[in-house]
């Protein structure tokens, strides 16, 4: 059966970004992003995505779609996704969604929590409340008055943070009171060939250090002090991209290069690490791919897919 959608996810600095390209020119197919940094125009250098020339070479969608002063998240990238997808699927093209962020593509094909909106002055009050606060002291506040939430969440994500404390706010009830309510798929997981890109971690390691050096020499520090220079909430998803907040710290004169390049690294390689982690137990349907020939290994299970069974009418 032919897939209707073709996933690919991964760590970052896998290569599901170049494997994507070479699907879509082998198979009239157009990429979609599921990258929640790649979706910012501000941000092409630090985020690794794809150039000019790569986005000429085959149709793309939802990379560079959004301004950096936006809180975007999970609910509006698929609500974007939902109008690309019918785009794409009125064009006779194969859409192949690729990215690093699990949460898209669990949203995808399992459907989104069913959580109410905050009114626009009650965010808009919570965030002035919290920004002279850590993330620590967000999680301490939740833990105080949300404690189940707030044991599903790490002290080092703000944006959850405080979402957990906005729908606390607007409807009095835990945000863990909602996860089981969901909205319909968009993509049955059964129609589609879903892969995680796996290499080797020495190797992965190796190249997310290589490329953080290179994005450094390839304007990645003037692409954030541009970004700087617009005074944004720092607790904006886009001020919080890997390497931002150190590369902000360099520019301060708070770190040297070398030690914000470091710290960028590092940061980066444990986000591979929990790349694993959530595509461990939340993306059951992906195939993973470990070997040196992803093309390859894609293409022969896709093959597979799409030819005809043998048997007895």
């Amino acid at each position: 059966m032919r897939a209707r959608a073709i996933l690919i996810a991964g760590p970052t600095a896998s290569g599901k970004s170049a494997l994507a390209l070479e699907l879509a020119r082998r198979r009239r197919g157009a990429v979609v992003n599921a990258d929640s940094m790649q979706v910012y125009r501000d941000l092409r250098i630090i985020t690794a995505r794809p150039t000019i020339e790569e986005e000429t070479a085959a149709p793309h969608f939802l990379f560079g779609h959004v301004d950096a002063a936006t809180n975007f998240s999970v609910g509006r990238w698929l609500e974007d996704f939902a109008r690309v997808l019918r785009d794409i699927e009125a064009r006779d093209l194969t859409p192949i969604i690729v990215g690093g962020t699990g949460m898209y593509f669990k949203a995808a094909l399992y459907g989104l929590s069913d959580i109410p909106a905050a009114p626009g002055d009650l965010r808009e009050a919570l965030r002035a409340w919290a920004r002279d606060k850590t993330p620590r002291e967000l999680h301490a506040e939740l833990a105080a008055r949300d404690p189940d939430t707030a044991a599903t969440l790490r002290e080092t994500d703000p944006q959850r943070l405080l979402r957990a404390l906005e729908v606390l706010e607007a409807t009095g009830k835990p945000l863990v009171s909602f996860h089981g309510l969901r909205g319909p798929p968009l993509l049955k997981a059964s129609e589609c060939a879903a892969f995680f890109l796996a290499p080797e971690r020495e190797t992965l390691y190796a190249r997310i250090d290589a490329r953080f050096e290179l994005m450094a020499q390839k304007g990645a520090i003037d692409e954030v002090a541009a970004l700087k220079a617009r005074g944004l909430d720092p607790a904006l998803p886009a001020m919080r991209a890997h390497g931002m907040p150190h590369l902000i710290a360099c520019l301060d004169g708070r770190l040297t290069l070398e030690e914000a390049i470091l710290r960028s690294q590092l940061d980066t390689r444990r986000y591979a690490k929990r790349q694993f982690t959530f595509a461990r137990h939340q993306l059951p349907t992906f195939k993973w791919i470990a070997g040196e020939t992803p093309l390859r290994d894609v293409e022969d299970a896709l093959n597979a897919r799409a030819r005809p069974t043998s048997g007895r009418e």
